[in-house]
This record gives C-alpha cells, sequence and structure tokens, in this order.
C-alpha cells in the first residue's frame, strides 16, 4: 500500500477516536466548543475517507475512458473538503450564535478539559505525521489533510484555553465567542483548498514565475527561430507542457528531434518535485502566422 493511502487511513482511524470521545463529552457537558470541535471530528472522519478513496482511484493506469487517468480526483477531494469544512463551520457559527443569545450553561468542566487535552496531543501527533508524508510526496490531498488537521490543532488549542478560563472565572459567554472565533477560521483557512482545486479542475496555467523559467529556456534555444502555443497545467503532483518550436524549413528531422528532446528535459529539470508531462510539437515554419503555403520549400 502506498504511503499516502496509509496516511488517510491513520488520518481517518485518529478522526473515528476523537469524534467518539468529543461528542460524547460534548452533549454531556455542553459546551459548544467542544461540540463544534466533535463535529469538526465527525467531518474529519467523512474526508478523510473519501481522500482515501480518491487516491485509490486516482492511481489508477489511463484506460479507455480516462485517456489521461483520474489524477482530477484529488484536486476534486480538496474542494468537497474545503466546502465541507466551510459547512461545518457555518453550522458551528449558527450554534455559537445561538448560545450566546440563549445563555449557555456548561457542566462537567474536567471530562471536557480532558478530552481537549487527549485530543490536542492527538491531533498534534497527526498534523506532524501528515506534514512529513505531504513533504515527502507533494500529494494535494495530504497538504489538503494536514491543513484540515493543524486549524484542528489551533481549535483544540483555543477550545481547552476557553475550558480553563471558565474553570477558573465561570464567565461561561467565552464558549459561544469562542465558538464564532473557530467557526470564522475554518472559513478562511477552506479557502486555499477550494481555490486551488477549482483551479487545477479548470486546467488553469502554472504560476507565472513558473511559465517564465519555460519561456527562459526557449528564448536561449539557438536552434530554434520562434515558439508558440505555450500551454501549460497542473494536475495534483503532475504538471503538463506544450509547446510548439519552429526551425528553419532546412533543418533535418533528426536535428529538429535532437533539439525537441533537449527542451524537454530543461523543461522536466525546472520540477524535480513533480512529474512532468512535455509534449514538444516541431514546425518546420509557423504554423501560427499562416498556412505551409506561405511558405516556399527549399
Amino acid at each position: 500500500m502506498q504511503i499516502e493511502k496509509k496516511a488517510t487511513l491513520i488520518s481517518s482511524s485518529v478522526a473515528l477516536i476523537l469524534v467518539t470521545l468529543k461528542l460524547t463529552v460534548g452533549i454531556i457537558s455542553g459546551s459548544v466548543a467542544v461540540l463544534a470541535s466533535a463535529i469538526d471530528s465527525l467531518l474529519d472522519l467523512v474526508v478523510s475517507a473519501f481522500n482515501y478513496f480518491a487516491l485509490h482511484n486516482s492511481d489508477k493506469e489511463p484506460d479507455e475512458m480516462f485517456n489521461f487517468g483520474r489524477k482530477k480526483l484529488e484536486p476534486l477531494a480538496a474542494v468537497i473538503e474545503g466546502t465541507i469544512i466551510s459547512l461545518s463551520a457555518l453550522f458551528i457559527l449558527y450554534e455559537a450564535i445561538s448560545k450566546m443569545v440563549q445563555g449557555s450553561v456548561i457542566t462537567h468542566l474536567q471530562a471536557s478539559l480532558g478530552v481537549m487535552v487527549i485530543s490536542l496531543i492527538i491531533t498534534a501527533g497527526l498534523v506532524v505525521f501528515l506534514n512529513i508524508i505531504a513533504k515527502q510526496t507533494n500529494n494535494m490531498v495530504i497538504k489538503a489533510d494536514a491543513l484540515h488537521y493543524k486549524t484542528d490543532l489551533l481549535s483544540n488549542g483555543a477550545v481547552l484555553a476557553s475550558l480553563a478560563f471558565i474553570a477558573l472565572t465561570d464567565y461561561t459567554f467565552i464558549d459561544p465567542l469562542l465558538g464564532i472565533g473557530i467557526s470564522i477560521y475554518m472559513l478562511y483557512s477552506a479557502y486555499p483548498l477550494i481555490h486551488e482545486g477549482i483551479m487545477m479542475l479548470l486546467d488553469a496555467a502554472l504560476e507565472p514565475e513558473n511559465v517564465t523559467k519555460i519561456q527562459s529556456i526557449l528564448d536561449n534555444e539557438i536552434a530554434i527561430n520562434s515558439y508558440h502555443d505555450l500551454r501549460t497545467r497542473r494536475s495534483s503532483s503532475e504538471i503538463f507542457i506544450s509547446v510548439h518550436i519552429v526551425f528553419n524549413v532546412s533543418t533535418s528531422l533528426f536535428d529538429a528531434h535532437q533539439v525537441g528532446d533537449n527542451i524537454e528535459l530543461s523543461i522536466i529539470g525546472l520540477f524535480p518535485d513533480n512529474t512532468v508531462h512535455a509534449l514538444v510539437h516541431l514546425d518546420p515554419y509557423d504554423d501560427s502566422q499562416g498556412s505551409h503555403e506561405d511558405y516556399e520549400t527549399i
């Protein structure tokens, strides 16, 4: 089993443990902050399970139906994960405002404090593990999972701090107030996941600085007259690049092919952490300007 899939199975198991602990204590204590954290962990479980499904299927070889493979399942998973985070944030916001208006009563503070300490320790270990896997694999799904659990780590710490404050002062208003803060932070964290996933699904071009690097390679190649139709896109950890390069009509196919191969290798070398699919089309004339009938054969 690939390490990415193992990581999603581990995160799913951790989420199941956390949701059981938090949901039980959240219902018993009546703390909106603990309940909000429990709901977030429940969604973590759903998302991690979906991430495993996405990773399992995105690695399948291209076939007659999916000629380019299923790698776009990964940005799709990121969009779904970001959407789920946003919806849970809105629910938490609603619950927090309701508690603030109606007043909140919190019981079993010791149990709440205990479960949040345990959650904090477990989540911290999971975040460290997922960050290591994300750096090793550069996988978008694992990066999204790591970011998601990082927001959980921060929210768990905030919930723990609020419960400690309530235990010391008996000021329960901090509980719904913190719930509002957590929900806003969750919405803020979800936006980059959704944005990046949508950009990949829409085949957005690479970042301008990376396109500039590719153009620099082409500009410095003295064996070609010009180039056109440079197109780039990213799909998870894979990068797709295509370009037309123009030769003098007297250039032999052998020489042109060698130049094209060298350009492909140079472009691939720009992205050592990604799988790069570089397609260089060899033109004996600039077909972006007109038909081949406009050029005389030498």
